[in-house]
């Protein structure tokens, strides 16, 4: 009986763009009309597809609907 030699499967790391507790925005064109603090809100959970669950906001959400993540936003220059 021959021995088959299983690669193991290669993992792709995983891009992750969002970590909980962490702020993030909606983009102006998702909510028209609303200020950048209406709009911010906190990850409360990353799901494995990439979506994030927010505190206080129903859904879940992918990457593309928040402004890009900018780090250095609060520090004070």
């Amino acid at each position: 009986m021959p021995i088959f030699n299983r690669k193991k499967e290669a993992h792709r790391p995983v891009r992750v763009w969002a970590r909980p507790e962490m702020k993030v925005t909606f983009r102006a064109e998702v909510m028209p009309g609303r200020s950048r603090e209406q709009r911010t809100f906190t990850v409360k959970k990353v799901l494995g597809n990439g979506r994030v669950e927010l505190y206080d906001f129903p859904e879940e959400h992918r990457e593309g609907a928040f402004e890009p993540l900018n780090f250095l936003r609060d520090t004070v220059k």
